[in-house]
């Protein structure tokens, strides 16, 4: 016998719970189907406890410039620590029964399993199925894209899911990716001793940012003793039951490590969801959605899974949207104009809107600004550290900025003006008679204002 409800959410991550929680607390009969933690990824095995780590790499460097500017400090890392915050603080040792409560405590209904649809405003969970009279809302999320490497897929490589997990840390580590999370967990593990060695097959780090940040990137990465090597990849992987052996692309160099960390970006898997059965392409690598999250007749999708970018971020401000749609109240479009993203290394990477590169693809006429953090007062007196710079990207003919990075010790919260400026195209001409706060590191902003070329 089929189950009738308002609104079935597959995938309980943070867009989905939000859209599920929010429309049980709206009055509405809500089904929430999720196949591991109530939370999804970002709690458990990135956002959280990646940041965690950040914070205490991110201390132990600061502890140990202590000596150019105030006395003597001698710090002993000890990864127990962090590992036990991650554990007992952040995940509950993996356990999501608080998430749980907190979703059934406003009116929905948790079923665990894996989810499928069955036809328009139809889902299975097991032997289960339920008939949603408004729709069905798609969140499952992403999982780690693994490369075709000959011999990797038979060893115990690692994924974010183990690095956060890691109880003891590795004497060597291969990180196979640049991106935001190879960059992040190979600057915490490199300070904290481990001997990293980061692979990236494009020509630099952040391959999707600015080339000023990927510059950055590497040369914080090497200041904390780690190795990168851009511009090869991987052409075979072993294990020998004790180690890794990594042999690169057109190079007779080999890495040996303890570990094999791979993040080389993330992607969705639409064909567990039967997601040919609502006229949509299995094979897809997302799900297409127009402006309010509708991905067909009574069919909503929200983050990861829709492509725009796998940001928690991103994930909540569409939820915001599909729950406005579902019930029929008015607001406006999905606008990603100005997506901010950052990469929480130290220095902070941070960056919204379109880089140079993209905006000159576009056919726009630009002009940029580069100037480096230290050459603000902020960033003379904060000393050693202070590695970073601010890059803007106007629309010479509109007068606006559309895109901006902001690397520097702040650089994530710095970010906000900027990401102000995009998203409300405010005028250049009157972002350069704004008064900036000295000594502040956002006053950086109006020196690169001034600097437009």
């Amino acid at each position: 016998m089929n189950e009738q409800t308002d609104v079935v959410v597959v995938g309980l991550g943070p867009g989905g719970e939000h859209v599920a929680g929010t429309l049980a607390e709206a009055g509405l009969d809500v089904v929430g189907v999720e196949a591991e933690l109530v939370g999804g990824e970002c709690p458990y095995w990135a956002c959280v406890p990646s940041k965690m780590m950040v914070r205490a790499g991110s201390l132990l460097v600061e502890a140990g410039r202590v000596s150019a500017l105030a006395g003597e400090a001698v710090v002993t890392p000890d990864w127990a620590r962090v590992a036990g915050r991650i554990r007992d603080e952040a995940t509950d040792g993996w356990n999501d029964r608080v998430a749980a409560d907190r979703f059934t405590a406003k009116g929905g209904r948790l079923v665990r399993g894996t989810g499928r649809l069955a036809g328009p405003h139809r889902v299975t969970v097991g032997d289960r199925t339920f008939e949603a009279r408004r729709g069905v809302v798609l969140a499952t999320g992403t999982r780690p894209r693994i490369p075709p490497v000959p011999g990797l897929a038979g060893t115990p490589y690692w994924t974010n899911r183990d690095a956060m997990a890691a109880e003891e840390l590795p004497a060597s580590m291969v990180v196979l990716g640049g991106g935001a999370i190879g960059v992040e967990l190979a600057q915490v593990f490199a300070r904290f001793k481990s001997a990293v060695t980061v692979v990236e097959g494009q020509h630099r780090l952040l391959s999707q940012e600015e080339p000023e940040a990927g510059e950055l990137a590497a040369q914080v990465l090497r200041a904390d003793g780690a190795t990168v090597l851009t511009g090869t990849r991987a052409r075979q992987v072993s294990h020998d039951g004790r180690e890794f052996t990594v042999r690169l692309e057109g190079e007779e160099q080999l890495l040996r490590a303890e570990r094999l960390l791979v993040a080389t970006g993330r992607e969705a898997d639409l064909t567990p969801l039967a997601v040919d059965t609502v006229g949509l392409d299995p094979a897809a690598g997302a799900v297409p959605v127009e402006g309010h999250m509708r991905a067909g007749e009574g069919l909503w999708a929200v983050g990861d899974i829709t492509g725009r970018g796998a940001f928690t971020h991103v994930s909540m401000y569409q939820a915001e949207i599909a729950v406005r749609d579902i019930l029929g109240r008015p607001g406006p479009a999905a606008d990603y104009r100005a997506l901010p993203r950052v990469t929480f290394t130290d220095p902070e990477i941070g960056a919204v809107g379109l880089t140079e590169r993209q905006a000159r693809e576009q056919g726009l006429r630009v002009r940029t600004s580069v100037v480096r953090v230290a050459s603000s007062t902020r960033g003379w007196i904060h000393g050693p550290g202070n590695e970073g710079f601010i890059k803007l990207v106007e629309d010479a003919d509109r007068g606006v900025l559309i895109g901006a990075t902001s690397a520097g010790p702040t650089g994530g919260e710095v970010l906000y003006g900027l990401n102000v400026a995009v998203h409300a195209e405010i005028p250049v001409d009157r972002l350069q008679h704004m008064i900036y706060t000295y000594p502040t590191f956002h006053r950086t902003v109006g020196a690169a204002l001034g600097e437009l070329r």
